[in-house]
């Protein structure tokens, strides 16, 4: 998907990935920002307490950078929506400072979306997929997996195309 290119990291999307990156971009978005609440697993996962065994000491910490944390990565994600071809599929020119935000706003899609699908880290994607698959091939399911996937792949892409 991504290779590099000079300064730029390179790869062409269809229009069906531009609508799926858009979306995706555009919930985390939402979940930042209008949909943030503090008792949202999700939200919970992307600001994880500091310090765990001090509830004090990690409302502190909160009230000093909760607010930052949450600009940024409102900003990564709005890095990948204006980054996007605006209409259909096309290609994408990312700088090394907008690679970063969008390999960061990645990863905070996929945390929300591993939170919302009950992904741990010992869960076998390829079998989760399949049993899905074979429950019900056209469930949502399959289709926030398959993201989830996809998602992965994305991220690993442009990870090696900035390390080359």
């Amino acid at each position: 998907m991504f290779r590099r290119h000079g300064e730029h990291c390179v790869a062409t999307f269809a229009p069906d990935e531009v609508r799926v990156l858009r979306k995706v971009a555009s919930e985390v978005v939402g979940l930042l920002s209008e949909g943030f609440d503090h008792e949202d697993p999700v939200v919970e996962r992307l600001f994880p307490d500091i310090y765990p065994d001090d509830p004090h000491n990690s409302a502190e910490f909160r009230r000093y950078t909760e607010g930052d944390l949450k600009t940024s990565k409102i900003d990564q994600a709005g890095a990948i929506l204006a980054g996007l071809p605006s209409d259909g599929g096309g290609e994408v020119r990312l700088d090394w400072d907008t690679a970063e935000a969008w390999l960061r706003a990645l990863n905070d899609a996929r945390l929300a979306m591993g939170v919302r699908l009950e992904i741990k880290a010992e869960t076998d994607l390829g079998e989760e997929l399949d049993e899905a698959v074979l429950r019900d091939p056209t469930s949502s399911r399959v289709f926030q997996l398959s993201v989830y996937a996809y998602l992965g792949y994305l991220q690993e892409s442009l990870l090696n195309a900035l390390t080359d």
